[in-house]
């Protein structure tokens, strides 16, 4: 389990944390959301121990994490997002590497690397120079480095940046097992369908604070349902979808545009004529479970990607 309370860090004059807490239960995939600037990679920072907090706490199965503490954080393995590979050589001779600065050797590492490579899936491109990797098949050797130490909790940092369909699939089958297996992971994404797939809980952060914690299940409770509505066109709609009457949000998602109204009873008949004076051929409605997306949405008034 890991423990954050009230962590707080400035740089300069800039408050980056202020009083975050959550916790990370043991054996299972945690959501950390939020766009740049919330505060995530601070918060990693500090947890990795790279960094120390201004005040706060923060434990791992009750051991204090700190810079100084070199036996806890020989538990946790990152994943950054930046890729933390060397191009010129094979997939092996990277984990080799890697391996060694984990003090590993001999049959022990040899069989950490075979697993490494069995996970990432690239078992058959093991001797091959990384350069001629694809973006997605990096990715996926840089997790299998951060796990040759085997260890019990993983961060990782937007791990599916710039990668392929095929590539993404795999990592989340690869973090599935993980999880399966007793790992912790803490996943930081601004893909809101990957958090909904991979994780159990999650805290939403913006501007340094969390605003939001608990399951999944709870996090959609945030936005009631029968506030939800999405519609589709017959035909290509691209009047303005700002200042409807009793609509709170709007925007478009896979291709359908969601309405997050006050009063779904009183407004949807107003909301759906201004939609028509401005030109909309709606040719579905219906109500929905709100995604995180829009539940980060209604708690800002922006989008993760904003």
């Amino acid at each position: 389990m890991l423990e954050i309370n009230a962590l707080r860090k400035a740089y300069g004059d800039h408050l980056a944390l202020q009083g975050v807490s959550f916790t990370v239960p043991r054996g299972t995939c945690y959501g950390l959301l939020g766009p740049n600037g919330a505060g995530k990679t601070t918060t990693i920072f500090i947890i990795t121990g790279t960094l120390d907090a201004d005040s706060g706490s923060i434990t791992l199965e009750g051991s204090p994490i700190g810079t100084g503490n070199l036996a806890i954080r020989r538990r946790i393995g990152y994943v950054p997002q930046d890729l933390a590979l060397y191009e010129d050589i094979s997939a092996v001779d990277n984990l080799k590497f890697f391996g060694t600065l984990y003090g590993l050797s001999g049959a022990a590492l040899d069989s950490k690397i075979e697993k490494g490579l069995e996970l990432a899936g690239l078992k058959d491109r093991k001797k091959g120079p990384v350069k001629a990797f694809s973006g997605g098949m990096k990715r996926r050797l840089n997790i299998a480095a951060a796990l040759l130490h085997d260890p019990d909790f993983i961060v990782l940092d937007e791990p599916t940046v710039g990668v392929d369909p095929q590539s993404r699939n795999l990592i989340f089958e690869a973090l599935e097992a993980l999880v399966a297996e007793g790992k912790t992971l803490l996943y930081t994404t601004h893909y809101m369908e990957e958090a909904e797939r991979l994780c159990q809980r999650a805290a939403i952060m913006d501007h340094g604070k969390v605003i939001a914690e608990g399951e999944l299940s709870e996090l959609h409770k945030i936005v009631p349902a029968e506030h939800m509505v999405h519609l589709q066109f017959k035909q290509r709609y691209t009047g303005s979808i700002d200042n409807i009457p009793g609509v709170r949000q709007a925007r478009y998602e896979n291709g359908t545009l969601a309405l997050e109204l006050t009063d779904i009873s009183k407004d949807l008949n107003e909301a759906l004529a201004e939609l028509s004076r401005r030109g909309a051929l709606i040719s579905d409605i219906r109500s929905e479970r709100p995604t995180l997306e829009e539940v980060f949405l209604h708690l800002t008034g922006r989008t993760l990607r904003d």
